[in-house]
């Protein structure tokens, strides 16, 4: 028995190799089966243990890969002596689970029916279980082929025992499957039957309208369905998938962009081309100094260049062989020193004895206002120095007046130039009265008192200026 099994289970084997994996579209509903098999019975019936049957499937759909099947057949074993014969009539109902959606699909089965035992004037019924696998393979919409083998249990009269048990009864079976009903031919199974399908070639997976024929929303050649980028813009270049294309990868697409060999990193427009805000030439994106100042001669990072290193970019320098360390103004030359600048860089404070204040006030009169402002000039030239305003004044009036006046003096004094120079830093300044406490001068005269009323800017950090003198060279004031 196990050497027909194993021949059966190879030729069958052999049979779904050799069927082309086709797709079908028009599943009928039900279907009958005639056919033919081999059975074993169990020896205590008393005959040949082995032999032909005959019979069918009739089965109906009644779900998505499921199916109720009422299956028969029936055969003749003769006794093993001549003598007699027994017929066998089995009857069952399975249900039948159908695996995959191709031309070859595996299936499941099992149920419950009779097994009808007969011969010599007399018959008897039992109760049969089964179950086993096979495959059907389809060879259109309504013919197609099944083969299966399963295992069927019943009882029979065992002597030693003097009883009835459950004993194995194997059957292999292959006939052509007939079908009815069910859906109409649809070749492209795209869900419209051939007979109305106005494409009938329809790829797989696309979406169609009712007439069978592809729907392409975007407008890109790519069915909905295949699309996997649905909403593609209008006139933009796609590949194969739907995907918009963009070879310069400037995130312009291809067909919308205007400027298709835009460089990597450069920043681009609506239109896809390269912006360049600063106009030097350099795109936006790979331009490393953004902003450079119009005129400027810039190198291929769109970075200004300076010849003279005075910090003036070439193009705009209008004196471009600047000597090293020479200190230049916003057009690119020396700077000429005052002699206010002058003295603070050669006694860390300039002195003012022509600030005015209205008398015994702290008030700033207006003709004092453009020393302060040459001043202020100064001090933005030398942006880490800290600076000490300091206020003083002559000994007439109480030390205590003098004090307050002179602080007063001092602090308006320092108000003015922060107000006047925002973009000095007012951590870098303090301001403090001294009163009468240090004359330059004697008291006693009007010329005396009048050089002891003074403003002093005093640097308060001086080897930070003779550091920075030291490296900086001067135009001299002509």
């Amino acid at each position: 028995m196990r050497s027909i099994l194993r021949r059966a289970a190879l030729a069958a084997a052999i049979l779904f190799i050799a069927l082309p994996i086709a797709a079908f579209a028009g599943e009928p509903s039900a279907w009958i089966v005639p056919g033919a098999g081999y059975r074993w019975i169990p020896n205590e019936l008393g005959v040949e243990p082995d032999g032909p049957q005959f019979g069918g499937i009739l089965g109906v759909k009644i779900g998505s890969g499921w199916a109720l099947e009422a299956r028969g057949n029936f055969g003749t074993h003769d006794s093993v002596g001549g003598a007699g014969s027994l017929d066998i009539l089995h009857g069952e109902g399975n249900l039948t689970w159908f695996l995959g959606k191709g031309a070859i699909r595996p299936y499941l089965t099992g149920g419950a029916g009779a097994i009808r035992v007969s011969g010599g004037g007399a018959s008897d019924t039992k109760i049969a279980f089964n179950a086993g696998a096979g495959f059907a393979v389809r060879l259109s919409d309504r013919i197609g082929l099944r083969v299966d083998g399963r295992d069927v249990m019943y009882k029979v009269f065992v002597p030693y025992s003097n009883e009835e048990l459950y004993r194995d009864g194997p059957e292999i079976f292959g006939g052509i499957s007939i079908g009815f009903g069910g859906a109409p031919s649809d070749a492209d199974r795209d869900g419209v039957p051939d007979k109305i399908d106005q494409c009938p070639g329809t790829p797989a997976g696309a979406r169609i309208d009712g007439t069978g024929c592809p729907v392409d929303g975007d407008g890109d050649g790519v069915p909905d369905g295949i699309d996997r980028c649905e909403g593609t813009p209008t006139g933009a270049i796609v590949d194969a998938t739907g995907c918009p294309v963009d070879a310069d990868s400037d995130g312009v697409l291809d067909g919308l962009d205007k400027c298709s060999a835009t460089p990597a990193g450069a920043r681009v427009d609506a239109s896809g081309c390269p912006s360049d805000s600063d106009n030097d030439g350099v795109f936006d994106g790979l331009d490393k100094c953004d902003g450079t100042p119009t005129g400027c001669t810039v190198n291929t990072n769109g970075c200004p260049t300076d010849s003279d290193q005075d910090g003036v970019c070439d193009g705009f320098d209008r004196c471009p062989d600047t000597p090293d360390n020479a200190r230049v103004d916003n057009t690119g030359c020396p700077i000429q020193v005052s002699n206010k600048e002058t003295e603070l860089l050669e006694t860390g404070m300039i002195r003012l004895q022509d600030v005015n204040f209205d008398t015994g006030k702290a008030t700033i009169k207006p003709d004092s206002y453009r020393t302060l402002n040459e001043v202020g000039d100064i001090l933005t030239r030398w942006p880490d120095l800290r600076i000490e305003i300091a206020g003083h004044t002559d000994s007439r009036g109480s030390d205590a007046r003098n004090q307050a006046l002179s602080a007063a003096r001092a602090r308006s004094v320092l108000e003015y130039i922060l107000d006047k120079f925002p973009e000095l830093r007012p951590e870098r300044f303090t301001s403090k009265g001294y009163g009468e406490l240090q004359p330059i001068a004697s008291n006693t005269t009007a010329l005396g008192m009048a050089r002891n009323r003074r403003v002093e800017f005093k640097v308060l950090n001086t080897d930070v200026l003779r550091r920075e003198k030291e490296q900086i060279k001067f135009a001299p004031k002509e």
